[in-house]
């Protein structure tokens, strides 16, 4: 089977497309064929070994001290189950599933192994491929950063920094799908989307400094570290939570303690993944709380160019690369 891997950090130009052995399901396995794939913030980061200052080393310690430890990337997908392993009971050949390997990657394949009982869920038939992949990645971070670390409550008054972005347009739609009034950031070229998607106000971060203005919020949520505690904190009423997604070093270790301090919260640290988030988010979406924001939409031989634009900067949402026949590019956007 075809699958793409990388031996090096670097350019999206490390990444090749190699044949590997097409794995085997063990008995409580499920073997799954790859509609579709992403090319996430996870997959840049663990590619490009691009980390905060002063958590490189951090860096290579979690993906490979000498060269990356998975070759494979990916951490999410959405395809059709081929074969099941004995003890296997849950799912059958032909059921389309959305799947979340996370931190443990290799979606970037044209097949995949599972845990029954792990990260995979079905796939609701008003999803389709290209929603379904874009999914867990971004909408389980915000679900578990707003729901159950910051126990957003409703009414509560909520601005995510970085807005357009998978994790952030997933926050915001959660955020409102709560009952929250939400503040996106982000660049004046995608204001239109974020409002589209339930901003209540959008600030446009080339222009203007949140931190700067007298509005204060219950929650910032920070999902491309551009915001640090010494700034956010001005604009946090007394009580409030910074949830730090994406931040320096110094906020990760210490910021903690400077909010207690100043009798606010900063909550930090790694997103939970489980099922049962994964399970939650795809609910949302197949109930119409949440649609995932796909920026475009790459054939499977495209892989190198996904990495290329999302190593931009600027993408909106989410990357999709399409890996099987059974939908091509086009037909996965729609």
């Amino acid at each position: 089977m075809f699958a793409y891997s990388y031996s090096q950090y670097g350019a999206p130009d490390v990444v090749t497309r190699v044949e590997i052995s097409k794995p085997v399901p063990k008995r409580d396995e499920v073997l799954i064929k790859v509609v579709a794939t992403t090319v996430s913030a996870g997959d840049w980061r663990a590619r490009s070994l691009t980390m905060p200052t002063g958590m490189g080393w951090v860096g290579r310690l979690v993906f490979g001290v000498t060269g990356p430890r998975k070759p494979v990337l990916g951490t999410e997908f959405s395809g059709v189950v081929e074969t099941v392993g004995a003890n296997v009971t849950a799912y059958h050949p032909g059921d389309a599933v959305i799947g979340f390997p996370g931190a443990a990657f290799g979606a970037h394949a044209e097949y995949i192994t599972m845990s029954a009982a792990g990260k995979l869920v079905r796939k609701p038939e008003n999803i389709s491929f290209a929603q379904a992949t874009a999914i867990p990645f971004g909408a389980s971070t915000a679900y578990d950063f707003l729901v159950n670390k910051g126990q957003l409550r409703a009414g509560e008054r909520v601005l995510v920094n970085g807005a357009s972005g998978s994790t952030g347009s997933a926050a915001v739609q959660i955020a409102k799908h709560l009952g929250a009034h939400v503040t996106g950031v982000c660049s004046g070229k995608n204001a239109d989307m974020v409002r589209a998607i339930g901003a209540d106000r959008v600030i446009d971060y080339q222009t203007q400094d949140f931190t700067d203005q007298d509005a204060t919020y219950d929650v910032v949520v920070d999902t491309v570290g551009s915001a640090p505690w010494s700034r956010t904190q001005h604009a946090l009423r007394p009580g409030g939570r910074m949830l730090l997604i994406a931040g320096s070093t110094s906020d990760m270790i210490f910021g903690g303690l400077k909010a207690r301090l100043r009798g606010k919260r900063l909550i930090g640290g790694v997103a939970t993944e489980s099922r049962e988030i994964l399970q939650a988010v795809v609910d949302l979406t197949a109930a119409g709380a949440f649609h995932p924001v796909i920026d475009r939409c790459f054939a499977a031989d495209q892989m190198i160019a996904a990495h290329a634009h999302v190593d931009t900067g600027h993408k909106k949402g989410n990357v999709v690369v399409a890996f099987s026949a059974l939908e091509n590019a086009e037909q996965l956007a729609s």
